[in-house]
């Protein structure tokens, strides 16, 4: 006896073949060229059908990982004969699963079951009773969305789109905040010139401008909170011999708006950090042992996706970021950069001016070895283990040039 298992968008349908040995017939293609033949040849024997679309997609999942769901299994046990039989599957890997379970089928998954499940499948509506060709078209483009939805859906710890949004605004903030700075810095230096030279922290020198406004209330004034206390004192000496002009309360109440900017600022860029290094542990955890969070994102906003990185061989790894310098020296015919953004990588700037560009080349190969473990591996632990073990044996290594 033979049976042909077969998936359809609606349930699982096991068919029952006249002919015993059919998955051993040399003459297959003429045997089912037509609906009569194929109709005459497999009746149906049992149909698990679907509960739900969800259902479906989740079976179809399972199914193309070749793991035999609960429902599946159901179906062949109910559906097992006392004798041996034959069971012809399409799909080797869900073969053996099905092998596995250890239950009174001999499964058979080759070039000539694919032969049968052609014909099958043409003729799938007529072999099915109460289904029509257009509820079997309707449901199969269903599931077929929901599959396609299903495999962009990735897991959203893992989205790189977002450390790539991430690091082009840290470094648009960072601009914007040394502009923003700057600009307080000069404005309120006609009133207080030499606040600048003592206080030299952009977000540190916005707080005192918030709580002195005018620099005739500093000696009454407390920034305990903002200054240590030697530079305190250095504050309330120059606020009293200050050689600065005065200012109006409308001047000083739009310093006082840019200072707020400055701090909000400051405090957004925190906390965009924090967001961008617990986003970059949980999609590249190996990558930010080895060279850090921020170098790390901006290794994979260069390539475009974390997929992209991790296909680049060392070497470009190496000189990413340095494209100019390298065209350059190629059509002039001068040596080439030794090392692009992976400068900014804390092993690199530990090491000695004449070994920057070796470590530079190991850090690039083994960075590529993690990017791979980050991107590909099926079963990845997040602990970054990976990357602790290279980084502990690098400094070694510069150490014995």
């Amino acid at each position: 006896m033979s049976y042909v298992l077969t998936e359809t968008a609606a349930g699982y349908a096991l068919l029952k073949a006249s002919d015993k040995k059919i998955y051993k017939s040399t003459t297959l293609q003429t045997d089912l060229d037509s609906a009569e033949k194929v109709l005459s040849q497999f009746k149906i024997k049992a149909f698990s059908k679907f509960a739900s679309a969800a259902n479906a997609l989740e079976e179809a999942n399972l199914v193309n990982e070749g793991k035999v769901s609960d429902q599946l299994k159901k179906l062949l046990e109910e559906a097992k004969p006392d004798k041996k039989t034959t069971l012809i599957v399409d799909d080797t890997k869900l073969a053996n699963s099905i092998n596995k379970l250890g239950l009174s089928y001999s499964v058979v998954s080759d070039a000539a079951s694919l032969d049968i499940y052609r014909a099958v499948r043409e003729y799938l509506p007529e072999l099915l009773p109460g289904m029509t060709d257009k509820d079997l078209s309707t449901m199969s483009l269903g599931l077929a969305h929901s599959i396609g939805r299903f495999k962009l859906k990735f897991s959203p710890d893992k989205v790189d789109v977002m450390i790539i949004q991430a690091i082009a605004l840290l470094d648009d903030l960072d601009k914007e905040l040394n502009t923003y700075a700057m600009r307080c810095k000069e404005w309120y230096g006609w009133h207080f010139p030499e606040l600048a030279k003592i206080v030299v922290d952009s977000v540190a020198y916005a707080k005192i401008i918030n709580k002195m406004g005018i620099r005739s209330n500093c000696e009454e004034t407390d920034f305990s909170e903002i200054l240590p206390e030697e530079i305190e004192q250095q504050v309330k000496a120059a606020a009293e011999v200050s050689m600065g002009t005065e200012i109006t309360e409308d001047d000083l109440l739009n310093i006082r708006m840019l200072a707020d900017q400055i701090i909000e600022f400051s405090q957004y860029r925190e906390q965009l950090s924090n967001y961008l290094s617990a986003r970059m542990k949980a999609i590249a955890p190996n990558l930010t042992t080895l060279v850090g969070e921020l170098v790390g994102a901006r290794l994979i906003a260069h390539a475009g996706s974390l997929i992209s990185l991790a296909k680049a061989p060392a070497s470009t790894i190496q000189i990413l970021g340095a494209e100019k310098a390298l065209f350059r020296a190629l059509k002039t015919k001068h040596d080439t950069p030794k090392y692009g953004l992976i400068y900014h990588a804390s092993l690199v700037g530990q090491a000695t001016g004449k070994n920057k560009g070796k470590i530079a080349r190991v850090l690039a190969a083994k960075a590529a070895v993690a990017l791979r473990y980050d991107a590909l591996a099926e079963e990845r632990d997040d602990s970054g283990d990976y990357g602790l073990e290279v980084r502990s044996k690098n400094p070694k290594r510069h150490n014995h040039g």
